[in-house]
């Protein structure tokens, strides 16, 4: 891990996604273009939420981002690009703690480019 790297310089990101095909399409394109060193897709959900003055319920699909601070602009601008909803949930929550090895693997996947797989929308 390098020296500099604080558990404040990796993010949890949160975001629910309509279904489970939707979620698996975001995550994989997320880890390919190195904005996320891992997306866990997790099983639905029930979401309840008020939206434009209505109560609302839908079954959702989360996705538990795990990126850094650094990534973080591109990847919410790719998360919001290719997400059907017109405001979806994305949430960052800095890490307080965590395992050095692993903090400094997201750091790692995170920060190397590859020139082959071209900008990011």
């Amino acid at each position: 891990m390098h020296s500099d790297l604080t558990p404040g310089d990796v993010l949890l990101v949160l975001c629910n996604t309509p279904d489970a095909g939707c979620a698996r399409t975001i995550a994989r394109a997320l880890v390919e273009r190195r904005l996320a060193a891992c997306v866990n897709v997790l099983s639905p959900c029930q979401s309840v939420y008020r939206w434009q003055g209505d109560i609302e319920e839908a079954e959702e699909v989360p996705l538990l981002i795990k990126t850094t601070r650094q990534a973080y602009p591109a990847l919410e601008t790719t998360l919001h690009a290719l997400h059907p909803y017109d405001t979806p949930e994305i949430i960052a929550l800095p890490l307080a703690a965590g395992l050095p090895a692993y903090l400094g693997w997201v750091q790692a996947e995170c920060g190397a480019r590859n020139p082959a797989s071209g900008p990011t929308p």
